[in-house]
């Protein structure tokens, strides 16, 4: 029964991956989406540059026109590339950041700007040419100015899209790492009567777009003629077809926003198993489990494809991170769980392995997910694939703790009297703790190996180092302080939830608040420390409200019953003493 259950899970899983059908069905633009382009240091097919380029532009792959209709990447790119609507005029450009529109006196409630209003904006140009000066003086930005400095890039990012034919889509002779060029710089590098055809071919694409997209095989056939034609030019550099459709797939496929999809589910089953008896009894724990490891499964594959495009870990950026630990959380949280069947591991990560994939796929205008080139001090890769790893999955322990704390927490207020199962969650805690800790500690000096290769030094009390250094701190003394029988199980549900915060300094904090340090290349722009603050106040709330529940604070809380919710300091004390050996 409980193979056939798991069974049942996995092949839920299964059908969520194949809908909808439409995404293995044809597109007439296929071989316009696997147009090989080389940019920002890499070659990737048109699919990708459009993706990234409308992302960056409107935060968002889709566009709702003023008329209600949405437009997807693709088509918004090739909109901007034919240049059939007056640009300069669509509300089209993100600017998210309400201090900055303060600043320069924008309207703080709008989203969206047009070309024109960012371009004629003087007070947005003064904080932009004060970011530039305090650039070219090596000055620390402030958080108003690397915003501004961002909205200056989206600006030109639009005005070299629009109506142009700037895209390096022409191959070099016969350097496979040579620059390739433009179709009117073309004449450069071939003859004239063999770039002709080409030339005359792209413009027929781009006005056969303008005037007929509701009858895309036409235009699919000129840009297959196109696409044949420009291998042609020298085909032992021109990328085979194979490695461009693989990327194009990573696209379309969306993995890890599936990957979330079967999260939530298994989230949802599992609740249901743990809140009704007769539905544990029908086998719903392993349908969950089998939903879980189909979530797991998929998101793996998904970091599979990632890597073989990026040609290295996906874990240089703040975009890989997130999605990398997010499925640290879950793979931790099914060790566990197969090793003790407790239920209560699944129930804690779920939840955060969805939060960590829904602002991944939601939010591309913070958390970049281009593939772009490593920066010099990341191109070792012996290094980068052991510590950047380790010390995020040292953060996925502790998002796990936390989880399994809210759940502690979440018993201390409701079910004060479940004193067995209160203290089986806090050993589950306990464990996991000691894990990050590990993970978190072998990150850190991996880190100063690769500081000292890098940068010449083991420790230098960056910014980046100082903060993990500090979260380590938060979680090593709460845990001797359990070991030796100081706090409690219900202390170390408190720490595993307040001591979350040093982690989310150490990894959001120092890349998108403070901005400073050698760490430079993982920080970032278009976070909203108001939304994270207010989650992270809204968490102590809670935590408070546990604990005035757990101390009897509150007059009508205060009655006998509640007297005793865990064991002794002396009993507990053993218990975590032959934990930690």
């Amino acid at each position: 029964m409980k193979p056939f259950k798991f069974l049942v899970g996995l092949l839920l899983g299964a059908l969520i991956l194949i809908l909808p059908l439409s995404q293995f069905q044809p597109d007439p633009l296929d071989s316009l989406k696997t147009l090989t382009v080389q940019l920002d240091g890499r070659k990737k097919p048109l699919d990708t540059v459009a993706l990234e380029t409308v992302e960056k532009l409107h935060g968002s792959a889709r566009y709702k026109q003023a008329d209600g209709e949405t437009l997807n990447y693709l088509q918004t790119y090739l909109s901007m590339e034919a240049n059939d609507r007056d640009w300069n005029q669509e509300p089209f450009i993100l600017f998210s950041y309400p201090p900055l529109k303060e600043d320069v006196g924008i309207d703080p409630e709008r989203k969206y700007f047009t070309f024109r209003e960012l371009l004629t904006s003087e007070s947005l140009a003064r904080v932009i040419n004060v970011a530039h000066r305090k650039q070219a003086d090596d000055q620390d930005l402030t958080r108003n100015e690397r915003e501004a400095l961002t909205i200056e890039d989206r600006v030109t990012l639009l005005y070299r899209t629009v109506g142009t034919s700037s895209l390096p889509i022409v191959p070099h002779p016969d350097d496979a790492k040579g620059t390739w060029v433009t179709l009117p710089d073309a004449p450069k590098l071939y003859e004239a009567e063999q770039v002709a055809p080409l030339m005359a071919q792209f413009e027929l694409l781009k006005q056969g777009y303008r005037i007929s997209q509701e009858h895309l095989d036409a235009v699919g056939s000129m840009a297959t003629e196109l696409h044949n034609g420009l291998a042609a030019l020298s085909p032992e550099v021109y990328p085979s077809d194979r490695i461009m459709e693989r990327e194009v797939y990573y696209n379309g496929f969306h993995p890890f926003a599936k990957a979330w999809m079967l999260y939530g589910l298994a989230f949802i089953v599992m609740l249901g198993a743990l809140w009704m008896k007769v539905l544990d009894n029908l086998g719903l724990y392993w349908t969950s489990l089998g939903l879980f490891v189909a979530g797991i499964s998929i998101q793996t594959y998904g970091f599979f494809l990632r890597m073989q495009i990026a040609g290295r870990p996906p874990v240089t950026n703040m975009y890989e991170s997130v999605v990398w630990v997010g499925l640290g959380v879950a793979a931790i949280a099914l060790f566990f769980e197969f090793t003790s069947r407790a239920k209560y591991y699944l129930l804690a990560a779920a939840p955060l392995s969805v939060l960590c994939l829904v602002l991944a796929d939601r939010l591309p205008a913070v958390l970049d997910p281009s593939i772009s080139p490593l920066v010099p001090v990341l191109r070792d890769n012996f290094w980068l694939s052991i510590h950047v790893p380790t010390i995020t999955l040292g953060y996925a322990s502790f998002a796990l703790a936390m989880g399994l704390g809210h759940v502690a927490l979440g018993h201390y207020l409701f079910a004060p009297n479940a004193t067995e199962r209160i203290r089986n969650i806090a050993q589950f805690n306990y464990r996991v703790l000691q894990v990050g800790v590990l993970l978190l500690t072998t990150g850190i000096i991996l880190g100063g190996i690769w500081a000292h290769f890098s940068w010449g030094r083991f420790w230098g009390w960056d910014p980046k180092e100082t903060w993990a250094l500090i979260a380590l701190m938060c979680y090593l003394v709460p845990l001797h302080g359990r070991l030796v029988g100081w706090i409690g199980n219900f202390g170390i549900s408190v720490t595993s939830v307040v001591s979350f915060n040093a982690v989310l300094m150490a990894w959001y904090g120092v890349n998108f608040e403070l901005g400073t340090g050698l760490h430079s290349y993982g920080f970032g722009t278009g976070g909203s420390e108001l939304i994270v603050g207010a989650f992270v106040g809204l968490d102590l709330l809670f935590v408070l409200v546990a604990a005035i529940r757990y101390k009897r604070w509150w007059p009508e809380w205060g009655t006998s019953e509640n007297a005793t919710i865990e064991p002794t300091l002396a009993t507990e004390s053993v218990s975590t003493s032959s934990e930690s050996a």
